[in-house]
């Protein structure tokens, strides 16, 4: 009998068009050294702000990419997505984006992003916060200390992923 690992999903959420430039800088890089780690990238899907620059920075390093996306349709869908997750269920597709990840790391803040957080919390799933939104870390932190750590750089927050999966 074939023994079959699962690969490792890192789920990357973050604000699409409200993303800041420093967002984007470090969606780009997550994606990047994901890809380098050997784990699939997981994300919204579309072709806008980190789930863009996320998958942007998978593809640059050869990862594999999943978008989970919002339509009916591959409309928006990010070109740099490898499997795209089709849904028709808006902005309830969060919830498959948090339980398909096996860590979320949440790059920058907007309202999808502080409901993605909520769900993960909700399922114990681990929380990275990459974030300069002080007041938002606070709140979340205050709401789940266990299950949210803040990222001070993009390489924290790999370093914070790899410890929460060798801990499980």
């Amino acid at each position: 009998m074939n023994q079959h690992t699962r690969k490792t999903i890192i789920g990357v959420m973050g604000p699409g068009e409200q993303a800041t430039t420093t967002d984007l800088q470090n969606a780009y890089q997550l994606g990047y050294l994901i890809a380098q780690q050997g784990w699939i990238l997981l994300t919204g899907g579309r072709n806008v702000g980190v789930m863009e620059a996320a998958n942007q920075g998978a593809k640059a390093a050869q990862g594999l990419t999943v978008g989970i996306l919002p339509g009916n349709d591959t409309s928006g869908v990010s070109p740099a997505v490898d499997i795209a997750i089709i849904t028709d269920m808006g902005n309830a597709r969060n919830n498959i984006n948090v339980l398909s990840s096996d860590v979320v790391i949440a790059c920058g803040m907007g309202a999808g992003t502080a409901s993605e957080i909520a769900l993960a919390i909700k399922s114990n799933k681990p929380v990275i916060l990459l974030n300069d939104d002080i007041n938002s870390n606070d709140f979340f932190q205050k709401l789940a200390p266990k299950k949210i750590d803040v990222a001070q750089s993009v390489n924290d927050a790999i370093a914070l992923t790899q410890n929460v999966l060798v801990s499980r």
